[in-house]
Order: structure tokens, then sequence, then C-alpha cells
């Protein structure tokens, strides 16, 4: 049976880039306000937590404002714009490496090959050759964690662990570049990197 991984962009950022594109295209003006995080959720079609970590994403990169009270106002065409141009980038990056892994697949190579070459594209792409020289690590998320559900965010991983999470394989998905609004799920396959302790820094961590 073959193996078939998609490589994805979490939901909650394809919305956030969506709602950027809009602000981009002339649909939004800075001043207005956009969708409740209720509506936004309906009209995605996604849950209200995907809603709230779209809206975050758009606030943490100053492209709204979400003061309490106002609800959700615009507040940079500029900022839409840098965030489009980097997940354009991303985008393009994530399809290259699904076309090594579709390559992969025709040759019928086994999963730990397809990660292996995963890793050393990882390795040789210039943006993560930039912030890091080291092969990524791995490690399996179980029950036995305290942390299932959780986000990155909520748990302070980087600086608990001085560890980058660089990838999240989930089912029969990679995510990459998950960010810190992404979740620890029971099976999950956490791909970072760090300095040669960092290993042992996030198996501690995660399995106090």
């Amino acid at each position: 049976m073959e193996n078939k991984f998609k490589i994805t962009n979490p939901r909650y950022q394809q919305i956030a880039a969506d709602v950027a594109a809009k602000i981009v295209d002339g649909h939004y003006k800075v001043g207005d306000k956009i969708y409740a995080r209720s509506s936004l959720a309906s009209q995605y079609g996604v849950s209200s937590e995907t809603a709230r970590r779209a809206i975050c994403v758009l606030s943490d990169l100053n492209i709204v404002d979400t003061s309490k009270g106002s609800g959700v106002t615009i507040t940079s065409y500029e900022n839409a714009i840098k965030f489009i141009k980097q997940y354009n980038d991303i985008t393009t990056i994530n399809n290259l490496k699904e076309d090594i892994i579709d390559s992969v697949e025709r040759q019928k190579k086994e999963i730990k090959f397809l990660y292996g070459r995963l890793s050393d594209l990882i390795d040789k792409t210039d943006r993560f050759r930039s912030v890091n020289p080291f092969m990524p690590f791995q490690i399996e998320i179980t029950s036995a964690t305290p942390y299932i559900n959780k986000s990155v965010s909520d748990i302070n991983f980087w600086h608990n662990t001085s560890a980058t999470i660089i990838a999240i394989g989930r089912n029969d998905s990679l995510l990459m570049s998950p960010g810190p609004y992404a979740t620890f799920q029971e099976n999950d396959i956490f791909y970072f990197i760090g300095d040669e302790n960092c290993i042992d820094r996030v198996k501690k961590y995660i399995y106090p």
C-alpha cells in the first residue's frame, strides 16, 4: 500500500492569508471592521478556535487591531502585503517538497527514506540554513505528555527548550512551519532544530 503525504499549511494560516489578500485587493480598507470570530468561523466552515488563531496571526503581524470592545479593525495595508509575500514564498517551498514526495512515492521508497530526503532538503534550504545548520530532531507525542491539546505558545516551548519546531507529521500530512498556535495532538511527530543538547531538553520537557 502506498503512503501518500500531502504538505499543507495549517487552516488558520490559510484563513489569515485569505483575509490579508482581501485587504490587498481592496475588499477591506484600513479602518474597516471585519467579521467577529463566530462569523469568520461560519464563513470558512471552521471552529471558533481556528478562527481565533487566524485573527491572532493577523494581530501578531499588526495587520488588525483586536482591542477589547472594538472588535477586529484593519490597521495596516502594508503589513498585509508583507504577509502575503511571505506566505506565498512558504507555499512555493511546500510545493517543491510535495514534488519530491511524489517522486519518492513513484519509486516506492520506504517512509523512513522519505523523511531522510525531507531532512536533507530542509538542511539545504537557505531559509533554514541561515537559522541553524543542524539536522532536525524528532519526537512522537503520546498521551504520556501533560500538554495534549495545548499550543506551542501556551507551554512556552521555545523558552523552555531553545528548540524551534519546523514541521509536524499528523495523520497523512506534514505541516510545515506550523507556528506558535499549533497544538500537541496524540500520535503527532514533531520535527525541531536546535543545538546538540536540545533533544534531551525537549524529551524532559514534553515528558516530565
